[in-house]
């Protein structure tokens, strides 16, 4: 099972071992994960799951889709790395994925 670290504003970290095809967003909500609040459930329409991927991750990890790029426009503090965490679907292959959570979503 991939395992992901989250990495929160107060600048602890929680590493969670998640399903492969569940999404970064599931993991977060699934483990009491603070800051992601998913108010759409999923859909990419809130961008309340906005979070940031780690620098050796950013190029390891699918390319967001166009219309993830246009709703990224609309997050707090948008930065290289910016995602929205509904859209990361973990497979073998991103174990060990580490992402950021904000200090505060759009």
């Amino acid at each position: 099972m991939p395992r992901v670290t989250y990495l929160l504003p107060d600048g602890s970290a929680r590493t969670c071992e998640l399903a492969e095809g569940a999404s970064v967003m599931d993991g977060a909500l699934d483990n009491a994960i603070p800051g992601i609040h998913a108010q759409c459930g999923g859909a990419s329409l809130c961008a309340t799951c906005h979070c940031y991927l780690a620098v050796s991750w950013q190029s390891r990890v699918p390319a967001p889709e166009s219309w993830e790029s246009e709703m990224l426009e609309y997050v707090w503090e948008p930065r290289p790395g910016s995602r929205l965490a509904c859209q990361i679907r973990l497979t073998a292959a991103l174990d060990g994925l580490t992402v950021e959570i904000p200090q505060r979503q759009a």
